[in-house]
């Protein structure tokens, strides 16, 4: 059966894939279901997609596995287009400030390259 994705991903730069990868199959494998579910559901439960409140557009994929948590951010570039930029596995109750700024950080390296094609 062939699906239909309403969404698209791009994995901007090496940090999302360096974090992927460091990752064992189960952590790769639920990743991968949620980045399916973003792909094709009209609207992605806010347990496994959720907009980053303070921010211009920063979403986190949100990803649990046992008592571990690790977080995706990505942002839209167009309607349909997911960028996905950076993750880590989160440890304390409020995400790390320095995970914030290195997601938007990459978010505008992303515009820059994209736009000066």
């Amino acid at each position: 059966m062939e699906e239909n994705f309403k969404r698209k991903t791009f994995v901007y730069g090496n940090e999302f894939w360096e974090f992927y990868n460091s990752q064992n199959k189960a952590v790769q494998d639920k990743i991968d279901w949620i980045i399916g579910l973003i792909r094709t559901l009209k609207v992605v439960p806010e347990k496994f997609f959720k907009h980053l409140d303070g921010t211009d557009g920063l979403y986190e994929m949100r990803i649990k596995l046992g008592s571990n948590i690790y977080r995706v951010f990505c942002f839209f570039d167009k309607r349909d287009l997911i960028i996905l930029l950076n993750g880590f596995q989160k440890k304390t109750v409020k995400i790390p400030k320095n995970e914030i700024e290195k997601a938007k950080h990459l978010k505008q390296k992303y515009y820059e390259w994209r736009y000066q094609k």
